[in-house]
């Protein structure tokens, strides 16, 4: 009882690196801001038109960065060098916790020595670590350009590592980005998973004849793998997200394959309900999409790689392909396909709740305790 009232009576603050679209990240800040309702939301930049619903204004301070957030398309990308400044300029004097959701900047905020920082950390800033060529490649960042980005890259990259001594304790969200964090920031991290919200979901012994997935549309989601199969099979594929490889995807589709763009989180819960099985083929730090398929009932076809392997068990809840190609996907398939009739709904939706919002939200409190 003590420890509760305690706890009520400290002061907490949040800090998240952007506002600025409605990711998993997002839905892990959502669940503190829920469970801490008086903490005030810091960020680097935060657009209201499409955020206040999640995050109202009243609780957001923006850095001053925030000018950029107004800039067509993802302009503000340009200005990354500019991100470290400005996320040390928060103050967090008279706080007792700050607890950041950092997977690029948060955690390198600057707290009195009275302060405990708890950084819960969905990754090491991919593109500055083991995405860096990739991310030159997908970006088309060549010559003077490239040389340019490159060295800009090293300046956030070297601040990066050494913010990394700045949390008090860091909280992985997987056992994949615990690895990361012990190998590019060389901390020790505790595991707890994401809080995904089961109970939206229901089980269904139902389906009808399509497969599914629910991705940001980026080159590292790999979407155009699942894409090219469904063409080459002539089974559908409902695709439901919207990101820079749209245009893309929708230019390589087939008449199987069928992109729906955003969806509201009802339309997915019952595009999910009724389809064969989701397809997760991307490598994700933990991957909430397909724990929320098992939540249905439905088996995974994900990428044995990341999160999913933590997720996904396969002959149980669905199956893991290890080649990132067309080839290993329809051999993943096939594989899930030979094994329908194996899948329990029941025993998926099970598992499945082992990552349940309860779980994430007692395991937090009782570390926030103990801080």
């Amino acid at each position: 009882m003590y420890e509760t009232f305690y706890t009520l009576l400290m002061k907490i603050a949040l800090v998240h690196d952007f506002l600025l679209r409605y990711g998993g990240a997002e839905r892990v800040l959502k669940v503190f801001s829920e469970m801490y309702p008086e903490a005030p939301i810091y960020t680097l930049m935060y657009d209201q038109a499409s955020m206040a619903s999640h995050f109202p204004p009243e609780r957001i301070i923006t850095s001053s960065m925030q000018k950029w957030a107004r800039w067509p398309g993802r302009l503000y990308r340009f200005f990354f060098a500019g991100m470290p400044r400005a996320i040390e300029e928060f103050d967090f004097s008279g706080f007792d916790i700050v607890l950041s959701s950092s997977q690029s900047y948060a955690h390198g905020v600057l707290t009195p020595v009275t302060t405990k920082h708890i950084s819960y950390c969905h990754s090491p800033t991919r593109y500055l670590w083991d995405y860096t060529h990739q991310y030159m490649e997908d970006n088309a960042y060549r010559g003077l350009k490239g040389l340019f980005i490159a060295k800009k890259m090293q300046y956030v990259r070297e601040w990066d590592f050494l913010a990394s001594d700045r949390p008090d304790y860091y909280l992985a969200n997987s056992v994949n980005v615990q690895k990361r964090i012990q190998k590019y920031y060389g901390k020790e991290s505790d595991v707890i998973y994401p809080p995904v919200d089961v109970d939206r979901f229901e089980v269904s012994h139902e389906s009808e004849d399509y497969f599914l997935i629910v991705s940001q549309l980026s080159p590292y989601k790999r979407v155009d793998l699942a894409v090219q199969l469904f063409n080459k099979l002539g089974k559908r594929l409902m695709i439901i997200g919207s990101g820079p490889q749209e245009a893309y995807l929708r230019g390589i589709a087939g008449p199987t394959v069928e992109i729906l763009g955003s969806k509201s989180d009802a339309e997915v819960a019952t595009y999910m309900k009724y389809c064969r099985a989701v397809i997760f083929p991307g490598e994700d730090d933990f991957g909430i999409v397909p724990v929320e398929a098992m939540a249905c009932g439905k088996p995974v076809l994900a990428y044995g790689s990341g999160g999913a392997i933590e997720t996904v068990v396969p002959g149980v809840t669905g199956d893991l392909f290890r080649e990132a190609t067309v080839d290993g996907l329809e051999a993943g398939l096939a594989r899930l396909l030979l094994n329908m009739t194996v899948y329990r709904p029941k025993r998926i939706r099970e598992h499945a709740e082992r990552f349940a919002r309860q779980v994430f939200e007692k395991r937090i409190r009782e570390f926030v305790k103990m801080c």
